[in-house]
């Protein structure tokens, strides 16, 4: 008895000829998008390694890689994270819950854009930075000033973003809602609000951004905890792998809050998103 194997060896074959195709378009769409930088980081690690860089400003990155996991594993970074994550947090959450009623309400009336867009602009065109000693001699080196320092900087891309939204609605829609007997809070709900939330969505993003450039010049005065802190003391007593090690995880707390508005926008906006 004698059993033919071909036709069984060329069902099986192309088998394994789908899944290299498979792989082959994730592997290049990986190195399309994050080849750069995984080159970046790879060419950091060889020329401190062997000397091109000097270690003692720009150690190897499995160094900082090392300080990072000890850092977290010991506890002694979680404590900086989360007070970091609650100023930043708090400071976020007030511009958000400021920013966008007060946007939605300037984008659809005019007389009060007219009568707060002068104390908008001179505030906006203002350094927080600048302002931050007022801020201390108000309200004093704790929490709140650090807090509120964050929730200066952060609520006028919100509230810029909300005006703009409201006044980007297609006018033909609220017409047409209009002429269907549609009761002006029905409008602002059904129309004007959905069509102004990826625009909103881009302010918080970019407040979200903000929120984390501001936290690290808070807490680089006059504070005692917080990632900001740990980059600023890190460098005093250098320790410059923990130093870049800080500010690494700044890196990945801002990544990790942008992938979160983008999840959110993607779910909220999803007649958006399959537009675009």
């Amino acid at each position: 008895m004698t059993y033919d194997l071909t036709g069984a060896a060329q069902r099986v074959r192309p088998k394994w000829t789908i899944s290299a195709k498979g792989i082959s378009p994730v592997l290049g769409k990986a190195a399309a998008d994050y080849g750069l930088i995984f080159a970046f980081f790879a060419g950091w690690q060889i020329a401190s390694t062997v000397g091109w860089l000097n270690p003692a400003v720009f150690p190897p990155l499995d160094r900082v890689a090392q300080a990072l996991w000890s850092g977290i594993t010991s506890g002694a970074l979680l404590d900086d994270i989360a007070i970091s994550i609650q100023r930043a947090g708090i400071a976020f959450i007030s511009a958000v819950g400021l920013g966008i009623p007060l946007g939605l309400v300037m984008g659809q009336i005019k007389p009060v854009e007219r009568a707060l867009d002068p104390i908008l602009q001179l505030f906006r065109q203002t350094s927080a930075l600048a302002l931050y000693p007022v801020f201390i001699l108000l309200l004093g080196l704790g929490e709140t000033s650090k807090v509120f320092l964050i929730f200066w900087a952060t609520i006028f891309p919100i509230l810029l973003a909300t005006i703009g939204g409201v006044k980007e609605v297609d006018a033909k829609l609220i017409e047409m809602a209009r002429s269907f007997g549609a009761s002006r809070a029905t409008i602002f709900r059904r129309v004007i609000l959905p069509a102004s939330v990826p625009s909103i969505f881009v302010g918080l993003r970019l407040s979200a951004t903000t929120a984390l450039l501001l936290l690290i010049a808070a807490e680089m005065i006059g504070a005692n905890k917080g990632i900001g802190f740990q980059v600023m003391n890190a460098q005093y007593n250098f320790q410059i792998p923990l130093m870049f090690a800080a500010i690494f995880l700044l890196a990945f707390l801002g990544l990790a809050a942008n992938a979160v508005l983008v999840l959110l926008q993607r779910r909220l906006c999803r007649w958006s998103v399959a537009s675009q």
